[in-house]
């Protein structure tokens, strides 16, 4: 569960380990290509589940091939530059269909994809924060605005209030071994999945182990505002569902200060804290998906050993 470039490197790095994939990935994006779709098309923006099709793409030449042509974008000076090619296939779809999760499966089956990518409901939503800052509090609507949001979060909640989720997603998570969050951008790609009641619901019930993957820094990646610590991060989201169980939290030793409370508060939840080299070089702000294969290796060998 997740959204963007950070789920599309826990689904490539899941890959390596097995084939019983499923993607489930938030709908609330309401900028560049995805934004302009929505707004045109009053439809889900693609833009994060295209990327998840493309991480779990058949490994042939076909599979890659076609992948390779979902991720292109038009560059031009007119209304399509910006436009990736797998967004306007879905949105094309959808359109047409009117059902958004036939339209995944059937461009999955284009791809050859391994496993399955669902969209966490089947309207678009919008995320609403309200945030405390030096000039006093602030409101911010919109997946982008939230996070690039300076301050601290007060309270976050999806637009409309009650949204419906996809049915199919329920039952994946139901149904699952494991459930994985994150890494990306907290407050838009992870907590979305905890916001959604009847989503957050069917976690807590889910008999899944449940695997947390902490960001690589904190503050300004130069792409949005990551904030927090990971001990914060995960407090967020127990405020949000407060008996939820943790089995692991996987985090680089770049984020584990001399004072750092994390593995307290994940042996609090009844977890175990993984501590790994995660980034691709030193300093990057991006997980790497071998390093990433490697940790969830261990986790899965460490649990049937036990």
């Amino acid at each position: 569960m997740g959204g963007g470039h950070g789920l599309a490197v826990t689904l490539t790095a899941l890959r390596a380990l097995t084939t019983d994939i499923t993607a489930v990935v938030t709908v609330a994006d309401n900028g560049g290509s995805s934004g302009r779709l929505r707004q045109e098309f009053n439809s889900l923006p693609p833009g994060d589940l295209r990327m998840a099709l493309a991480a779990l793409c058949g490994d042939d030449s076909w599979g890659r091939g076609w992948a390779e042509i979902m991720q292109y974008r038009f560059s031009s000076e007119g209304e399509m530059s910006g436009h990736a090619i797998g967004n306007l296939l879905l949105t094309a779809l959808w359109d047409r269909d009117g059902d958004p999760v036939r339209g995944l499966d059937r461009v999955g089956e284009l791809l050859k994809v391994i496993g399955r990518v669902l969209p966490m409901a089947i309207e678009p939503l919008d995320i609403e924060g309200t945030f405390a800052t030096s000039y006093g509090r602030t409101i911010v609507r919109g997946q982008v605005e939230v996070a690039t949001a300076k301050g601290r979060v007060e309270s976050l909640r999806l637009i409309p209030a009650a949204p419906r989720a996809t049915p199919q997603a329920l039952s994946a998570i139901m149904a699952a071994d494991w459930l994985t969050f994150g890494p990306g951008s907290w407050f838009s790609s992870v907590m979305p999945h905890f916001l959604l009641a009847e989503q957050a619901d069917a976690i807590r019930k889910s008999s899944a182990k449940k695997i947390f993957i902490l960001n690589l820094a904190e503050g300004d990646t130069g792409f949005e505002f990551a904030g927090y610590s990971p001990e914060e991060h995960l407090e967020l989201v127990l405020s949000h569902a407060p008996d939820l169980a943790i089995d692991f939290a996987i985090a680089d030793p770049a984020v584990i200060h001399r004072d750092s409370t994390l593995e307290a508060l994940v042996r609090k939840c009844g977890g175990e804290l993984l501590i790994r080299d995660l980034a691709e070089s030193p300093g990057s702000f991006h997980h790497d998906p071998k390093k990433l294969t490697s940790a969830f290796a261990h986790i899965f060998s460490s649990t049937l050993l036990r």
